[in-house]
């Protein structure tokens, strides 16, 4: 598996409204692991949408990671232009030093948002240009990232596609291993995605 693409709950997803709130150090330690592993049988490229949430920290974890496998790669590829417009300007700073420390960078669209269409192209885009995903996401908690996790499901159907999961206990037991709280995540979600957050349009 050369090519993996990374994503998961949006932040909001998560209740994580703050950039210091302990969630995301045990989330990044939870991909800093699986990542690892893949790295020695042969990952090459992580990729990702940029969604504010786990994709945004697996694109730090990753470019932590470079640091000891200078030969990983990062690609992020926006389903549309200036998709951080809309975003808080702290949120902008971590945007614009993940892209300045990517590899490889693009959008599907070369349009600002235009509408719903355009996240479903970015999802067959990626889905037909990787070889596995790495999914933070648990069964038991409803939200966005159970529609990719369905259409990987499809195209596992009729070739080889691993699905990989990060879910509740593999962060439960991040936390216990850091002697840090876990915490109960689950914010506002809803059957498609999150439709009031300020920071993020997604359907």
């Amino acid at each position: 598996m050369k090519r993996l693409l990374v994503t998961g709950y949006k932040a909001t997803e998560l209740g994580i409204f703050s950039l210091k709130h302990p969630g995301i150090a045990i989330i990044k330690k939870a991909l800093h692991k699986k990542l690892l592993a893949l790295l020695d049988e042969g990952l090459e490229w992580v990729i990702v949408s940029g969604q504010w949430g786990v994709e945004i920290w697996a694109a730090e974890t990753v470019i932590e990671l470079k640091r000891d496998y200078p030969a990983l790669k990062l690609a992020v590829i926006t389903p549309f232009l200036q998709q951080e417009e809309n975003w808080s300007d702290e949120k902008k700073a971590i945007y614009s030093s993940v892209i300045g420390r990517a590899d490889y960078v693009n959008s599907i669209t070369k349009t600002k948002y235009e509408g719903p269409w355009q996240f479903k192209e970015r999802d067959k885009f990626l889905l037909r240009n990787t070889d596995g995903i790495l999914l933070v996401y648990d069964e038991e908690t409803e939200g966005s990232p159970k529609f990719m996790k369905r259409q990987a499901e499809q195209v596992g159907a009729s070739q080889a596609y691993p699905i990989i999961l990060i879910n509740a206990f593999d962060l439960q037991s991040v936390a216990e291993d850091d002697h840090v709280e876990s915490w109960d995540y689950g914010g506002e979600t809803g059957e498609a995605g999150e439709r009031d957050d300020p920071d993020y349009v997604d359907f």
